[in-house]
């Protein structure tokens, strides 16, 4: 075993720790992290983001907020080591205390700079940061106590063989570990570049989204090739895996492959963008998502649909805003024979033109449509600019108005009538 602070430390004190050296050095821990408490909480409240603070200064102070206690304690604990070396005192407690509080102040820049990189970070970003924590300070732990080197060496005893490539249990923690760091690097830097594609408004949202699923795929795959032959796994080993993925994706992953591919497709050629009214089937709503493997709509009702990308491709879908938002909506209701039907119609017009969702290019007409049982049919159309904010509340609206203005001018709305003759009867006809 390799002798460290740690180690050091453990056998001062089965042989008996000096007690004036445990109190100082117990009473440096204790003042250092009071201090660096109080010090971090004025460096945080002075450290806020602003609202007019650029990008980098925002990040500059989400350190700060970030590392202020781990750093702070850090630098007073290494202050004392010194004091309290030169004094003659013994140190292992302080030295085994700096180690961890820099590997913990080391965790959170990592994963300061993570979530920074994404632009929108997910819940499995707090489960990493825990899970690297606990390997790190494994790790520190094993090394200060000295068995590090014993728990690899053991590690790369256990090994196996595949093909002409011998692997050990070692290597392949390693590759796994070099591997994921990678990718996270790679998810890292695809984040970056998801965020100034974004910000490029004179670049079409589909062509951004486009562009920013081709680079996180390009760089993890160039990641996971540039981490396995680093820890000496030689990449002609994975054919058989390869050739297996293959195997899959043309018998049951099909499916995958068709949406896959469709959704590539369907940003590139633009026939359906994010903020598209569309009806698929029975289904209509904005187009909130566009994924990889399927399209979010977003319900006027509420819900949302998931609707794969295949159908999408395969089935006639009605965009209402392909090139053109404007639709045209009517409302149809009918009146009494005995009614003027220019004055319903121009109501019909008056009612339709007050309503402010309507557009005056085109502007709203009315027609006589019918000579029904019960009176005429009548119809007012018009046109709206906005078919995502709904349609059953506007013919609402217009149809209360209309109903308004014809009650202020005495029109009436006639209710059906059925007129029945009984047979071989003299009476006059029941109408009812």
């Amino acid at each position: 075993m390799i002798e460290t602070d740690a180690s050091r430390l453990l056998a001062a004190f089965q042989q008996g720790y000096p007690q004036p050296d445990l109190l100082w050095q117990v009473s440096l821990l204790g003042c250092a992290l009071l201090v660096a408490a109080l010090a971090a909480r004025t460096v945080r409240a002075r450290a806020r983001a602003g609202d007019e603070d650029t990008r980098a200064i925002d990040f500059g102070k989400g350190g700060v907020r970030r590392l202020a206690f781990a750093l702070i304690a850090a630098l007073l604990v290494g202050v004392g080591h010194l004091g309290l070396e030169r004094a003659g005192v013994r140190v292992e407690i302080v030295a085994v205390s700096l180690s961890l509080l820099l590997a913990w102040a080391a965790i959170r820049v990592v994963v300061y700079v993570l979530h920074v990189g994404f632009v929108a970070p997910a819940g499995w970003l707090s489960r990493f940061e825990r899970w690297m924590a606990v390997t790190v300070w494994l790790g520190v732990v094993l090394h200060l106590v000295g068995v590090l080197p014993e728990v690899i060496a053991a590690l790369d005893e256990i090994g196996f063989r595949v093909g002409k490539q011998n692997l050990t249990l070692w290597m392949m923690l390693q590759g796994a570990a070099t591997v994921v760091v990678t990718v996270i690097a790679a998810l890292w830097l695809g984040g970056l570049i998801e965020a100034r594609l974004m910000s490029a408004q004179d670049l079409d949202a589909n062509l951004r989204l486009v562009f920013t699923r081709l680079a996180k795929t390009l760089l993890v795959t160039v990641a996971v090739m540039i981490a396995l032959p680093m820890v000496g796994i030689d990449l002609t080993t994975l054919s058989v895996f390869g050739g297996a993925l293959g195997v899959g994706l043309g018998f049951g992953l099909q499916k995958i492959a068709a949406n896959y591919v469709s959704g590539f497709i369907i940003l590139l050629d633009r026939s359906i963008r994010i903020g598209n009214m569309i009806s698929v089937g029975n289904d209509r709503g904005v187009v909130t998502q566009i994924t990889t493997r399927y399209s979010v709509l977003q319900n006027l009702n509420g819900p949302e649909v998931i609707v794969p990308n295949e159908l999408l491709m395969g089935s006639v879908v009605l965009n209402e805003t392909y090139s053109n938002p404007k639709i045209r909506l009517g409302v149809s209701l009918q009146v009494d024979y005995k009614t003027d039907v220019d004055q319903a119609l121009r109501i019909l017009e008056a009612a339709a033109r007050a309503h402010q969702r309507v557009l005056t290019d085109p502007a709203p007409t009315a027609y006589l449509t019918n000579f029904a049982e019960s009176g005429i049919n009548l119809e007012i159309g018009f046109w709206i600019a906005d078919p995502q904010e709904g349609s059953v509340n506007i013919r609402s609206d217009i149809a209360r108005e209309i109903l308004r203005r014809f009650r202020a001018e005495g029109i009436e709305i006639p209710y059906p009538q059925r007129e029945v003759r009984i047979v071989g009867n003299s009476e006059k006809p029941l109408v009812g």
